[in-house]
């Protein structure tokens, strides 16, 4: 059995997605973390490990104990790794990786491999699929689109427990400087410009 086989099965039989963590966000992350990895170095075996399982527990954006997601991934993570003969000396570098993927976690990746990971799975929060998610989400917890009176956070400051186009304000345009590598910051940029065209034009139509 193939080692993607292996992280899919695992994925797929004892871990439950939301509609904007599910499989084909995992399969970018992976893909984007392996392509950074071939560009700026590191353990390609880790990054891949830690970018399949990153998001094996994942609680909803406004439960209690949201920031404690990434930890209780990386537990779930090592048991599993460990059951598959994951190399011993590796597993407590994925767990890292793993935990300080997560934004609201705030755990301070030290390894190239924890950075790449997590430079990954924030690429996965802009551009179109980014746009996208962000208005899943937004729905899947009922927010408004915008705020009618000031849509587009020129007079106010922006509240993502509020509105949705609130969170390109409040997290998404912040992205790109909080980058690690050089290689990820380059996409981040590219497409934050597709971003601020979709917000161009969504200022045109209301």
């Amino acid at each position: 059995m193939s080692e993607e086989t292996l992280y899919k099965n695992f994925l797929l039989n004892k871990c439950s997605f939301d509609s904007a963590h599910d499989l084909a966000h995992i399969q970018r992350v992976v893909k984007s973390a392996q392509t950074i990895c071939e560009e700026e170095g590191g353990d390609l075996e880790i990054v891949t490990a830690a970018a399949w399982l990153h998001d094996c527990i994942t609680l909803p954006k406004n439960h209690p104990d949201r920031s404690k997601s990434s930890i209780l991934a990386g537990e779930k993570a090592a048991t599993f790794l460990n059951s598959i003969d994951f190399p011993k000396s590796e597993i407590k570098h994925v767990v890292h990786a793993i935990e300080a993927h997560s934004f609201s976690a705030g755990i301070e990746p030290t390894t190239l491999e924890a950075k790449i990971v997590q430079d990954a799975d924030r690429l996965d929060a802009l551009g179109a699929i980014g746009v996208a998610r962000c208005l899943m989400v937004g729905g899947k917890l009922d927010r408004p689109l915008y705020q009618p009176e000031d849509p587009f956070c020129e007079n106010r400051e922006p509240d993502d427990s509020v509105f949705t186009i609130d969170h390109f304000y409040e997290k998404l345009f912040k992205l790109p400087e909080l980058l690690n590598t050089d290689s990820a910051k380059k996409i981040a940029f590219d497409r934050i410009n597709f971003m601020k065209k979709f917000l161009s034009q969504l200022k045109d139509e209301v």
